[in-house]
């Protein structure tokens, strides 16, 4: 059997990513890491988040997929615009990021973010940042709706016969399953906890089971 970890909002909280990666590889030999985006603002070190991250897996039998957050848009734009898009990004979190970099967003790290895919899909599930419409097809969604879309709490829907599994919007008793859909932002940086959504990449459907690192 092989698994797919699902990890959320990051933020910021390496101690937290740490814990939850040796919990990740306790569980398993080898295996599919996904992240769902976010990995910077607010947070005390995006810059150990991203470093982290961008190095890959650490042990051998892991792969890692780098999903893009709409905080990693943001972050793009700012650096690369400035004017309102810094601002609005420093409005926020984005201060907190430039701190843990000393001031200036090395070109490497803003071209590794400007790269990052949207979504990933595989054969029972799609993994995205912040939601899919499903009044357009699967391989014609808009960046903006898979970087920024709310569904509402109790929300679901058929999704092209797969299963979504997102972040981007933190409730109360996340991480949750509704129908065809798993949110796995469980506000880490608002004091919650860092979510990770496991499954089973032979059965469709939700996850087995989630791991937890508190904040």
């Amino acid at each position: 059997m092989c698994f797919t970890f699902a990890i959320g909002d990051i933020h910021g909280c390496l101690r937290e990513l740490v814990d939850m990666l040796g919990h990740v590889e306790e569980q398993e030999a080898s295996g599919h890491v996904v992240f769902v985006g976010d990995y910077i603002d607010r947070g005390p070190d995006s810059r150990g988040v991203l470093d982290l991250v961008m190095a890959g897996p650490r042990k051998d039998g892991w792969r890692w997929t780098t999903l893009k957050g709409n905080h990693e848009d943001m972050m793009v734009r700012a650096c690369r615009y400035g004017g309102r898009q810094k601002a609005i990004w420093v409005e926020n979190g984005g201060h907190q990021t430039l701190a843990s970099f000393g001031g200036t967003v090395p070109d490497d790290v803003i071209k590794w973010c400007a790269a990052l895919p949207a979504i990933h899909v595989d054969d029972h599930r799609i993994f995205v940042h912040a939601g899919v419409d499903e009044t357009m097809p699967l391989d014609r969604q808009r960046e903006h709706d898979l970087l920024w879309k709310r569904f509402p709490e109790d929300y679901t829907a058929d999704f092209w016969g797969r299963h979504v599994c997102h972040g981007h919007t933190p409730f109360s008793g996340n991480p949750r399953t509704v129908g065809n859909r798993t949110n796995i932002d469980s506000g880490c940086v608002f004091g919650g906890a860092l979510s990770c959504a496991v499954f089973d990449d032979d059965r469709p459907g939700g996850p087995v089971r989630f791991l937890s690192v508190p904040a």
